[in-house]
């Protein structure tokens, strides 16, 4: 079974209540999958932890989340970024996780390349210099970069399946050709980026894929989005892993979001994504959960995608 990594010390970024991107979603995940027998191993160190984050983030803006973290300031940037007490330590915790999960892809023997990590806050909206839609530091950029960096991994392919674009992924690497960024996303929605005609910048021009959806989309779209554009593009750049942004959001009871995935279409992109690694990249999967806010179902989706994964 997929090892699911994760760190207590995630919970601890609680905003006021009814805040969409709650400590429940992590713990109603591992709960249950811990419930159905999946491996969840919790508390992790890195450290190459802040260089990481420092290399894709301006450290001007780290400095200044974490200072008002420390002044009890209620909000960072924006209104969907509010602060509690432990926000600076969760964050640094789910960069933490990623980066031990990105090792563990990297260096694991053959059946033990595929790893979930089940953290918060997420990460895919993080600018380089600012904090956007829940998210404060890029999990899945600073796990993508330390496996070039700290592992050689000359390319290395994202595809974002989140509801949301993720303009915070792109972003940081769309003026470079050696880390291909794709994205299936309802559109036009937030944050307003992911046009299909955006397609990288520079060395990075033609290294970015975007695939925007109309609201409403199930199924049989994301079928023909995934299977169709999606998966060829990621098997003719030949990376030498497959890192996910794993958002549960495209789920048709979402309350965030207007798309009608089921719980079967979730089990169906875990396995093409597993059958697509365990043929171009050694079966190299590094998963990171995104959004996802139906707290009921969520825990459902995360394992109908593992096992799809899986095999």
């Amino acid at each position: 079974m997929i090892p699911i990594l994760t760190d207590p010390r995630c919970l601890d970024h609680g905003p006021f209540p009814g805040y969409p991107e709650r400590p429940e979603r992590l713990r109603r995940i591992f709960e249950h999958l811990e419930l159905e027998g999946w491996p969840v191993e919790r508390g992790f160190e890195h450290p190459q932890t802040r260089s990481m984050v420092e290399a894709l983030h301006d450290p001007r803006y780290v400095a200044r989340f974490e200072r008002a973290v420390a002044r009890g300031d209620g909000l960072l940037d924006s209104a969907d970024n509010p602060l509690s007490p432990g926000s600076a330590k969760a964050a640094w915790a789910a960069v933490k996780v990623s980066l031990a999960a990105a090792d563990r892809v990297a260096t694991g023997g053959a059946g033990e390349r595929k790893v979930f990590v089940a953290a918060r806050p997420p990460g895919h909206h993080a600018e380089h210099d600012r904090a956007m839609g829940f998210c404060f530091f890029c999990n899945v950029a600073a796990a993508t970069e330390h496996l070039r960096r700290a592992h050689g991994l000359e390319r290395v392919a994202i595809f974002d399946f989140d509801v949301h674009h993720g303009n915070g992924t792109q972003h940081l690497f769309e003026s470079r050709g050696d880390v291909f960024y794709a994205s299936t996303h309802q559109f036009p929605f937030y944050p307003g980026t992911g046009a299909a005609e955006e397609t990288g910048e520079g060395e990075g021009k033609g290294a970015t894929l975007n695939v925007p959806l109309p609201a409403g989309t199930g199924d049989d779209g994301y079928r023909e989005a995934i299977r169709g554009e999606v998966l060829p593009a990621l098997e003719a750049f030949a990376p030498e892993a497959l890192v996910i942004s794993a958002g549960f959001d495209a789920w048709r009871g979402d309350p965030l979001a207007g798309m009608r995935v089921s719980e079967e279409g979730f089990a169906d992109w875990g396995r093409w994504l597993g059958e697509l690694a365990d043929r171009i990249c050694d079966g190299r999967v590094l998963s990171l959960l995104e959004g996802g806010y139906d707290l009921t179902a969520l825990p459902r989706l995360v394992e109908a995608y593992l096992r799809g994964l899986g095999g």
